[in-house]
């Protein structure tokens, strides 16, 4: 047996034995791609593994996520740290392999993939960043950045949208440092995808301007070849469509549904074992199994060494980019620099983020982004930065088109890349990109979801436009803060929150309509608005403390003055980020809140979550109801969020 062959089959059968020992998972697509798999490590992928962050390397998605053993098999073979009691450990809690990839758990890992179709557009975007970085730290004679990213899908990836919606960019930008590989093996759980799926995929990325070709995936021969000219190819991403069976080498299973997601069995391990005169003890690891990534580490390190002499080597103004880029520094008064620039005036707070955003462009480089077409609409373009473009990487704002879905993933990819992504649209649609959302914090990255008309009082769009439970929908995202702005010093300290929030994603919530500037008391420290909530407005000893966020909070001010009228003690208490806020001690959440006043909350949006803040006798004050095409001024009488009208709710309960 050869050490490539070795390496293939040790492969095939770890994850065949992390399965079983498990008792869940899926044995299926690691037994048939474990030869790709080894052909991509052995002869085309550049990595160290005692450098897993090596900003150059090239990267490795598995967009098919279920197939998770045949990324932790490979990366045991080739050198990561990551051990044969890990991968023994599949499935298990704390353990670092995972049922799915997961980011940060272990070295090798480039982004969490599951949610079929998102590591395709996470691919899609490494693959621009590369190109990015490369316009920005690359010269004449010197290439510090030109990884490619070569990524696995499966039929279910291809299926998804929001892999198309990447894609169909990818092909726009004629992305040839981007190699996918699609597992053609026609099964998926139901059953045969005959069921549901009859398309030429081929022809659709074609359509697309990706260059494609189909390969007998258990053909070594047929895929490096394949490899070597997608690897080749100029002026567009590849496709890679490899007809492979399901469980090969599986007696009764290969080629069946029942490969997909559960283990093989006892007896069908033995028999698969058998037939390929592999010793039945479970975990082997066959003699040179390891050579073929051996030989490709030891290749790869001149290269490696060459790329670290030439980082250190970096001087004047480029090396100043490069560490300003790379660590993501920051001035210290950060908020105080765009709190200046945003000027008081009574402008809607989608205006004012914007200029806050165009400040901090200024000062940090790795800051890019666009939205999905409605740029003119979200203020979020940054000025005399250039676009993003085919054959034009040096810019800075992207066209995602109308692309949410898509556009988040890519969003996704870009930050995993280093740099500090954003993108925009309206606050309705954030339900299209909500799945890249989700990843964003369960990975860990920062990515900022600038979101606006973000409430009824868009208006005469109507209910379609208008949203009820994004707000809420959004918080209930673990490790994704929320803010919605009041005024243009809350809109400079939702970008200085959002740029030095390095573990995980922002998203803002930012009026069409225009909103006057809040009074603060004397000596305010601007400071206290990143609190996430703040006294605004006090009383001795209230009785009554009202709670609102953006553009509401406003209206819980007229309605403070209407209260006292009536003999009512009233705080007003600001709260444009409540996950910041429900971070501090609960002695400082108390000294905001209260501990005997009565608690209202004022919300143009759902009310019920409201509920755990308010506590006991609470009032929360929303929109329980689909919204209604009309001028903001009526919506706002007819569904009760007028300051008289609110004071009257509060009055008559």
């Amino acid at each position: 047996m050869s050490d490539f062959d070795a390496a293939v089959r040790t492969i095939q059968f770890l994850s065949v034995d992390a399965v079983e020992k498990a008792n869940s998972g899926h044995p299926g697509t690691p037994m048939a791609l474990a030869g790709i798999t080894v052909e991509i490590f052995s002869r085309h992928l550049r990595y160290a593994p005692k450098d897993p962050k090596w900003p150059n390397r090239d990267r490795f998605v598995l967009s098919c996520g279920h197939a998770s053993m045949l990324l932790y098999s490979t990366l045991h073979l080739a050198g990561y740290d990551l051990s044969l009691d890990d991968l023994k450990a599949f499935r298990q809690w704390g353990s670092k392999t995972a049922g799915h990839p997961e980011y940060g758990h272990a070295d090798g890992i480039e982004t969490t993939t599951g949610p079929l179709g998102q590591g395709i557009g996470n691919a899609v975007g490494m693959a621009i960043a590369s190109k990015m970085l490369a316009a920005r730290f690359n010269t004449d004679t010197e290439t510090l950045f030109d990884y490619r990213v070569f990524c696995l899908a499966s039929d279910g990836d291809v299926m998804e949208g929001v892999s198309m919606e990447a894609a169909s960019l990818a092909g726009h930008l004629r992305l040839d440092n981007l190699v996918v590989v699609y597992d053609d093996n026609h099964i998926t759980i139901d059953g045969s995808t005959e069921l549901s799926f009859s398309e030429d995929v081929a022809k659709r990325y074609e359509a697309a301007g990706w260059g494609t070709e189909h390969v007998d995936g258990h053909d070594p021969a047929a895929v490096r070849a394949a490899l070597d000219r997608a690897t080749a190819r100029k002026d567009r991403p590849s496709l890679i469509v490899a007809r492979t069976t399901i469980a090969k080498g599986a007696p009764t299973k290969a080629g069946t549904s029942s490969a997909h997601g559960s283990p093989l069995g006892k007896a069908e391990v033995e028999a698969t074992k058998k037939a390929a005169g592999w010793p039945l003890d479970p975990f082997h690891v066959a003699p040179g199994a390891t050579a073929p990534f051996e030989a490709r580490v030891k290749e790869v390190a001149p290269i490696h060494a060459a790329w670290k002499k030439l980082e250190a080597g970096l001087t004047g103004d480029r090396a100043a980019l490069w560490k300003r880029f790379r660590d993501k520094e920051l001035p210290s008064d950060l908020l105080a620099v765009l709190a200046q620039a945003t000027a008081p005036s009574e402008k809607a707070t989608r205006v004012l983020a914007g200029v806050a955003e165009q400040k901090l462009a200024e000062l940090m480089p790795g800051l890019v982004g666009g939205s999905a077409d409605l740029a003119g609409s979200t203020n979020t373009t940054i000025k005399g930065a250039g676009d993003v473009a085919p054959g034009k990487f040096a810019g800075r704002n992207f066209h995602f088109g109308i692309r949410e879905h898509g556009m988040g993933a890519i969003m996704n990819g870009l930050a995993l890349s280093g740099f500090v992504p954003f993108g925009s649209t309206f606050l309705i649609f954030s339900d299209y990109c909500r799945p890249a959302i989700r990843l964003s914090a369960l990975m860990h990255q920062q990515v900022v979801w600038v979101f606006t008309h973000d409430s009824v009082f868009l208006g005469e769009d109507g209910p379609t436009h208008q949203p009820i439970e994004q707000l809420w929908a959004l918080r209930l995202i673990p490790n994704l803060h929320v803010v919605r702005p009041a005024d243009a010093l809350e809109c400079a300290a939702a970008w200085a929150h959002a740029a030095s929030r390095k573990n995980g994603p922002t998203a803002f919530a930012l009026s069409r309509q225009n909103l006057p500037t809040l009074e603060r008391p004397a000596g305010f420290d601007p400071a206290r608005i990143q609190d996430g909530a703040y006294v605004l407005s006090d009383a001795q000893n209230p009785d009554l403390v009202l709670i609102a966020s953006g553009s509401e909070v406003h209206v819980a001010v007229q309605a403070k003055k209407i209260l006292e009228g009536k003999g009512k003690r009233v705080r007003v208490v600001s709260a444009p980020c409540l996950e910041a806020f429900a971070e501090l001690p609960e002695s400082a959440r108390a000294a905001v809140l209260g501990k005997d006043a009565r608690r209202v909350s004022i919300e143009a949006g759902r009310t019920p979550p409201w509920h755990g803040i308010l506590g006991d006798g609470g009032l929360a004050i929303g929109i329980d109801r689909f919204g209604a095409s009309a001028p903001a001024g009526k919506l706002a009488e007819e569904l009760g969020l007028t300051a008289e009208r609110v004071a009257a709710q509060i009055l008559a309960t």
